[in-house]
């Protein structure tokens, strides 16, 4: 984070998006803008841990397999550092390696935790998560229009938005697009149609069934079992679910 105004100048500079373009640096230029290079060379066997806010760039000495896994220890300073990711993610427009809101959800119905920060963390995501899926759902009912309860289907992946590719939770607004259903989140369905006409609305998590959840998330005492990160593997993928929602008959445009 310390560097990546400078980065972002040196992107800016050769007309390069930072998220989408692709860029190997002047060792020279990063030096100028004193921003610290580290080279060296993996060779077989060898593990290398980068850690969290570290950008990097790998190049093939030649023929080789390259394996690389995303970890992320629940931690707060890990917590936040994702969540700092996630909403500049959105700001630009690119979509989100993890899906943070159904990965919080996930960590409070499944991981019990003992340390106070990261527990008042994700505390904090939910109030905001459950304040954004109360203001939907009224958002909906100001609208005249039908909510339709369609039950997420066990490791169903998190579900974007087809236009803006935003995270979409609980709530969805689906339409036919091109011959196939659409995923929308709010902001995209209200600017094709300020009265959500033509849409089907979709609840997948009714807004009581996460207040339970709310409820029944505690900080546990450090004697309990030591938290874990062992959560279904739809709450850590970002793909895209590979079956649309069906639109339920009793929908109502």
């Amino acid at each position: 984070d310390e560097y990546s105004q400078a980065l972002k100048c040196l992107c800016d500079k050769r007309g390069v998006d930072f998220n989408r373009g692709s860029w190997w640096p002047s060792k020279k230029d990063l030096e100028e803008e004193q921003i610290p290079v580290y080279r060296f060379l993996q060779r077989p066997g060898d593990l290398v841990w980068i850690n969290s806010g570290c950008v990097h760039w790998i190049k093939a000495d030649g023929w080789c397999n390259n394996i690389m896994w995303n970890v992320g220890p629940l931690s707060q300073k890990q917590y936040n550092l994702a969540l700092e990711k996630y909403e500049w993610n959105k700001m630009q427009s690119y979509k989100a390696v993890i899906p943070m809101v159904n990965l919080t959800w996930n960590i409070a119905r499944n991981v019990r935790l003992s340390d106070v920060k990261i527990y008042e963390a994700i505390r904090g995501a939910l109030v905001q998560s459950l304040k954004q899926v109360a203001l939907t759902v009224e958002t909906v009912k100001s609208k005249n229009k039908t909510l339709s309860y369609q039950t997420r289907q066990r490791n169903e992946l998190a579900r974007f938005c087809g236009l803006c590719e935003n995270e979409v939770f609980a709530i969805l607004f689906v339409r036919e697009e091109n011959g196939k259903p659409m995923i929308h989140c709010l902001g995209c369905a209200s600017r094709k149609m300020s009265d959500l006409r033509g849409f089907v609305c979709l609840e997948e998590c009714r807004l009581k069934e996460l207040i339970e959840v709310f409820d029944s998330f505690r900080l546990h005492s450090s004697n309990a079992t030591p938290s874990s990160m062992h959560l279904p593997h739809s709450a850590m993928s970002s793909s895209s679910s590979s079956s649309m929602p069906s639109t339920p008959t009793g929908a109502r445009s």
